[in-house]
């Protein structure tokens, strides 16, 4: 099983960037991209569809994530009511994977969250 730590961010209402951490077979991967005209809660859903797609042959995945809302949609405790096109995608990459997920309390000191709300949010504002 891998860990993945995801985050989003938005800056200036509409600059957005994404970003995980992967850690697997003690490597780190700290991938991130970046989006205009967006939301943070599209931008933390993206992190975690690029997650899934980033090494294909992985099939068990622990989800960090401090976005209760991608957390608790993406386990369908809660009713997908935005961002339906990413929420389709998500279900497709999701597909077959054994994924865990684990809430962590934003700016609370874990190392791996702060590291990747760091990633996210230097990759927005580079936009």
């Amino acid at each position: 099983m891998v860990e993945v730590y995801t985050d989003g961010s938005c800056i200036n209402g509409c600059i957005g960037g994404w970003g995980f951490i992967m850690i697997t077979n003690n490597i780190e991967y700290h991938v991130s991209g970046r989006n205009e005209n967006t939301t943070n809660n599209r931008m933390e859903l993206q992190a975690v569809i690029e997650a899934l797609v980033f090494k294909k042959e992985i099939n068990k995945y622990k989800i960090y994530t401090d976005s209760k809302l991608i957390l608790h949609c993406a386990k369908r405790d809660w009713k997908r009511n935005a961002n339906l096109d990413l929420w389709k995608l998500y279900d497709i990459v999701s597909e077959g994977k054994e994924i865990e997920w684990e809430w962590v309390k934003a700016h609370n000191g874990n190392y791996y969250n702060d590291l990747v709300d760091n990633l996210a949010r230097k990759t927005a504002k580079n936009l």
